[in-house]
């Protein structure tokens, strides 16, 4: 490996932790903790997880229906309006807004988007 290849990965490595270190980040693992711990919002999830498999089955079969459809969208809004929930999605929200300005600057001198495109052939 090179000198070369070293540092940029150094750079890597540093930046990861740079992040790590934000408010951004910071709010995202505490909320993400809340939420684990959150017995209610666990067993919230796990009903809107089983709802949603039940509903993919029956899709893949030919036998979903719109009131199926309709029950997944409300588990998955009563998920969302729990305050626990809500302050996870916020938070994840804007840790992705920061990932994506990183994304950005480091694409931008480069012409390349490599959170989007640089792993795919002949994508247009």
């Amino acid at each position: 490996m090179s000198v070369e290849q070293v540092s940029i990965e150094d750079l890597g490595r540093e930046l990861g932790e740079r992040i790590a270190e934000t408010a951004e980040y910071e709010r995202f693992e505490e909320a993400r903790a809340a939420v684990q711990r959150d017995e209610e919002v666990q067993s919230r999830i796990d009903e809107f997880e089983q709802l949603r498999a039940e509903f993919m089955q029956a899709r893949q079969t030919g036998q979903a229906t719109n009131d199926g459809l309709q029950r997944v969208q409300e588990a998955q809004d009563e998920l969302h309006s729990m305050p626990v929930m809500s302050e996870y999605l916020d938070a994840q929200d804007e840790l992705e807004d920061t990932l994506e300005a990183v994304n950005e600057a480091i694409s931008e001198p480069l012409a390349v988007d490599f959170g989007g495109e640089a792993g795919g052939c002949c994508q247009d």
